[in-house]
């Protein structure tokens, strides 16, 4: 199954042309599906977790922190 998005403006004359043209050609067209979605309405989510984000900017802000050595990570840690 192949999945194709076209962004049409339905208040230009070409936008109304090629809706009432597909909707006629391609209705009840079997294996053929109009999906319409209102760009407006779609709303983005944001993939990460608000509380873990709020955390992280809070955290990078404070002076209460320790900076790890990749090269020596138990000795920066004071564990060696």
């Amino acid at each position: 199954m192949t999945t194709i998005t076209i962004k049409i403006n339905e208040r230009t004359k070409a936008g109304k042309a090629f809706m009432a043209m597909s909707e006629s050609f391609f209705k009840g067209v079997e294996g053929i599906e109009i999906i319409e979605t209102d760009s407006k309405k779609l709303k983005k989510e944001n993939p990460y977790n608000t509380e873990f984000v709020e955390m992280v900017l809070k955290s990078a802000k404070s002076k209460n922190s320790t900076e790890i050595n990749p090269n020596d990570v138990w000795g920066s840690l004071g564990l060696k």
